[in-house]
């Protein structure tokens, strides 16, 4: 075959190959249509929306009346609940349940990866149904398990014990709530994360467990921090997202067990509770916009913290 046919075929094999490219290309931006239209109508116009309205003063009454940057004002400098409260409750929630609870998602779904595979499957309905049922458990479960009488179970434990003399109202104390709020998330946090990390571990290959024991590899520590964590770096950063996106974006956990918004002495209050309070009981929306837009600020820096750990570096 001559030099010129070489050329001419490659020059065809090249054309053939732009137009499928094309093709295809067209073909994956029409199979997008709908997710795009969906994140924009449900997740970019509501963040420019919120963004403009967090900049005026709106009442769902009159028309937004634009104010500048006068709630960002307020909330840094005269919203004392919120910087002597809230924020810091939020925080200290955040802390405590966000790594706690992602930590021993991954510890679970390490321990189930263990086992055999029917034992695993019963074991991981088991534990991720919390996550499904925390609101009515809440309601049920956790609230009798407080009472603040003596038909509570543990004031009635406490007192048969001898250990107190009258019942403690642990969901209106100041003193027991957030400890109690932390109890139940943790309880609750095998969400979807611990499912993708549960996926994670078991498409792990063998061979390389198996290469890593013949280079020297000698404890399970050891297989887990340098093979199964390394290989699994999708599934950590989607657990650590929803993590961060679920421990910022709590507040029901607090209202449910105390039954009040704000919680007494606002002890179990967070930041999404400040956001309903001025949203939906107050009417000042674009306060409670300031707020979410301050919110959102926080679990992006999050994310980003958690994409540097665990993202692609390519």
């Amino acid at each position: 075959m001559s030099k010129f046919n070489i050329i001419r075929r490659f020059k065809e094999w090249l054309a053939h190959e732009k137009k499928m490219f094309k093709k295809d290309d067209k073909e994956a931006y029409l199979f997008a249509i709908p997710y795009t239209i969906l994140f924009l109508v449900f997740i970019i116009i509501p963040i420019f929306i919120a963004m403009y309205l967090s900049l005026t003063k709106f009442d769902m009454v009159s028309y937004p009346t634009f104010r500048g940057f006068a709630n960002y004002v307020y909330l840094l400098t005269s919203d004392e609940e919120f910087m002597r409260y809230i924020l810091p409750n939020t925080i200290k929630f955040a802390f405590i349940v966000g790594p706690g609870g992602y930590a021993l998602s991954f510890i679970m779904a390490w321990a189930l990866s263990q086992i055999t595979h029917r034992l695993r499957t019963v074991l991981a309905i088991i534990l991720y149904s919390p996550s499904l049922t925390a609101g009515v458990t809440m309601s049920v479960v956790w609230r009798v398990f407080f009472a603040g009488d003596e038909s509570g179970y543990l004031n009635s434990v406490l007192l048969d014990l001898g250990m107190i003399i009258e019942p403690i109202a642990f969901l209106q104390s100041p003193d027991y709530l957030f400890t109690i709020m932390i109890i139940v998330a943790l309880w609750s946090s095998m969400g979807v994360g611990f499912l993708a990390m549960l996926a994670g571990i078991l498409n792990v290959p063998h061979e390389l467990y198996e290469a890593a024991y013949i280079d020297g590899l000698k404890s399970r520590f050891q297989e887990i921090w340098y093979i199964t964590i390394p290989s699994m770096k999708p599934q950590m950063l989607f657990g650590a997202v929803m993590a961060i996106v679920g421990t910022f974006s709590a507040g029901a956990i607090g209202v449910q067990l105390s039954g009040a918004n704000p919680t007494p002495n606002y002890s179990g209050s967070l930041i999404l509770n400040h956001i309903e309070d001025y949203g939906f009981i107050r009417y000042e929306l674009g306060y409670a916009a300031a707020l979410s837009v301050v919110l959102l600020l926080i679990i992006y820096f999050f994310s980003k913290i958690s994409w540097n750990l665990f993202g692609e570096k390519d």
